[in-house]
C-alpha cells in the first residue's frame, strides 16, 4: 500500500522511489489495564500498521509529551530521558480512558533526483516546475507529526477520546471506541490549524493474527470521516497534508496526524499484541 507522505522523506525505493523513512505510531503494549498497572508505551516505525522498528525517544525532536488522564494531565516531558525505550513506563492511578500524546518536528535533506519525480507523480506539478528552475542538488523538508494513542483502565468511563488538543493537525474520535459493538458506526473529526480538514484518511485495521485491512477514506466539508469497527484489533487513523513551506528553513512541509485504538467485541479482550513483540500472551 503507498501511503501519501512516507515518501515525502529520505527517498529511494518504493515504487521508483529507492528508501524512505515509513509512519510512525504509539503502540501500547496492553490497551485493556487496571488500577495499578504500567502503562508501556512504545514509538514504533514501519508501513501499514507493521512494525519494522522501535524508535527510542528523541528530546530535541519532540515539542510535546502529555498523559490525560480524565481531568489530570501531566508533562512527561521532564520525566523521558533521551533514547528511552519504551518511550513510557507510567503507573496508571484512576480508571477510566487514559490518553497519550506525542509531537515532534524534523528536517530533512532529499535528493533533487528523487524528490522532483515523486511530486509529480503525485499531481503536485506547480511545485515541481518551481524547484526544477532551483540549482539545489537536495531539498529541504520540515516534517510534523502529531500521535495520539488512547486505552482504557477498568471501566472505559469519561470523554477522553473526544479531548481536542489544540494541535495544528489533529484527529478527534467522536465516539468512545471502547463502549461500541461490531458493526457500530463511529465518526471521527479532522481538523487543520483549527479548520476542518477536507482530504484523504486512512484507516489500517490490525488483528490478533497479524493480518492488517487497509481502508482509504475521505473527510467531507465539515472534516468529518466516517467508518464502522468491523473487526477486532488495533486502530490506527492517519491523516497527512503536504505543501510548499512558507518558512526560510524548509522548501516544503508536510504534517501527519495520527490515532491508535483498540476494538473488542468480548469480554475477555486482548492484554498483550505479540504480533507487535510484545509478549505472547493474549
Amino acid at each position: 500500500m503507498k501511503h501519501f507522505y512516507v515518501k515525502f522523506l529520505t527517498i529511494f525505493a518504493f515504487l521508483g522511489l529507492a528508501s524512505f523513512i515509513p509512519d510512525h505510531f504509539l503502540m501500547p503494549e496492553n490497551f485493556y489495564l487496571h488500577k495499578g498497572d504500567k502503562l508501556n508505551l512504545h514509538l514504533l516505525s514501519g508501513e501499514s500498521l507493521v512494525k519494522e522498528r522501535e524508535v527510542p525517544f528523541a528530546a530535541k525532536q519532540t515539542t510535546k509529551f502529555m498523559i490525560y488522564e480524565g481531568s489530570k494531565k501531566t508533562d512527561l516531558l521532564p520525566v523521558t530521558k533521551n533514547d528511552a525505550t519504551p518511550l513510557l513506563n507510567y503507573g496508571i492511578q484512576n480508571s477510566g480512558l487514559v490518553m497519550v500524546q506525542l509531537n515532534s518536528n524534523e528536517l530533512n535533506e532529499i535528493p533533487r533526483e528523487d524528490f522532483l519525480p515523486y511530486l509529480t507523480e503525485q499531481g503536485y506539478d506547480e511545485i515541481a516546475e518551481k524547484l526544477k528552475n532551483s540549482n539545489a542538488l537536495n531539498f529541504t523538508e520540515k516534517y510534523n507529526r502529531y500521535l495520539k494513542t488512547l486505552v482504557t483502565v477498568d471501566e472505559p468511563s469519561g470523554n477522553t477520546y473526544e479531548k481536542v488538543l489544540n494541535d495544528d493537525f489533529e484527529i478527534i474520535l467522536k465516539k468512545n471506541p471502547y463502549k461500541l459493538n461490531y458493526g457500530d458506526d463511529i465518526t471521527a473529526q479532522v481538523n487543520f490549524k483549527g479548520k476542518p480538514y477536507t482530504g484523504q484518511v486512512m484507516l489500517y485495521i490490525r488483528t490478533e493474527s497479524g493480518n492488517v485491512y487497509p481502508q482509504k477514506l475521505a473527510s467531507d466539508a465539515a472534516g468529518k470521516v466516517y467508518f464502522s469497527v468491523s473487526r477486532e484489533g488495533v486502530y490506527l487513523l492517519r491523516a497527512t497534508k503536504f505543501e510548499e513551506s512558507k518558512g526560510k528553513d524548509a522548501d516544503y512541509e508536510s504534517w501527519v496526524a495520527s490515532y491508535t485504538f483498540s476494538f473488542s467485541n468480548r469480554n475477555d479482550a486482548p492484554n498483550t499484541y505479540k504480533e507487535f513483540g510484545f509478549g505472547d500472551k493474549h
